[in-house]
């Protein structure tokens, strides 16, 4: 793995913020949103390995978070910020996606109409609210978003829908640790019945701070098949 990575530094002005962040390597782009409470640097080890793989990767701090500006209150500027960040890049671009990456990423349905391919680290469209909030107060996140907790939720239906509509490959990756059960996998199954599934024993819900390596290499094996039928 390339160490230290070259990086460029990348901005994009929506209405209400800016949101900063940064790409590396040269090849089909692989777009990776982090979790909340975290930040685009967590994605730096799995950038390494992608890079060296022959991908071009982009990661922001999502609203909120990091370098960029305003505050995590709901789950639809969230997704018009994805929708932003995919529509400034090549068309047929990956896109990663760690828990409010990932449903950031499906909340926008202008999105699947210029990816290649949705990989879904750890997260389903279809949530357990009370089980999701027994998680966020396990790892001492339960007060932290609480207007974007609840306002997600209630766009859960939403979502569902959203996902029954997606007519690109699907991957979900699951940590080995993971707080998702099995039906909510089957439920992820019977919206979205393309979905690929793949777990990454070592990992808890966070996969790419947990086994980054492992993560990049999966991402590389699916975004590579996708970039080629993409080009077809």
């Amino acid at each position: 793995m390339s160490d230290p990575i070259a990086s460029r530094a990348r901005q994009i002005a929506r209405s209400d913020v800016v949101l900063h962040g940064e790409e590396a390597g040269a090849g089909p782009t692989v777009l990776l949103l982090h979790a909340g409470g975290e930040r685009r640097q967590v994605w730096r080890p799995v950038i390494g390995v992608l890079v060296d793989a022959g991908f071009r990767c982009v990661a922001f701090d999502q609203r909120g978070h990091g370098d960029s500006d305003g505050s995590l209150n709901a789950l639809a500027p969230c997704a018009a910020d994805v929708a932003a960040m995919v529509d400034a890049e090549p068309q047929g671009c990956v896109v990663v996606g760690n828990s409010l990456g990932g449903l950031a990423a499906l909340g926008d349905p202008a999105v699947r109409a210029r990816v290649a391919g949705l990989v879904l680290v750890d997260i389903v469209p279809n949530l357990a609210p009370d089980r999701v909030r027994r998680h966020l107060g396990d790892v001492g996140m339960l007060g932290r978003y609480p207007e974007f907790t609840d306002d997600t939720f209630a766009q859960t239906p939403r979502l569902r829908q959203i996902a029954t509509e997606l007519d690109l490959p699907v991957l979900l990756v699951r940590g080995g640790r993971s707080p998702l059960t099995d039906d909510d996998v089957d439920g992820l199954l019977r919206l979205a019945p393309q979905t690929t599934v793949t777990r990454i024993p070592g990992a808890g819900h966070l996969v790419a701070r947990d086994q980054p390596v492992a993560l990049a290499e999966t991402i590389a094996a699916h975004a590579t098949e996708w970039a080629r039928i993409d080009t077809l």
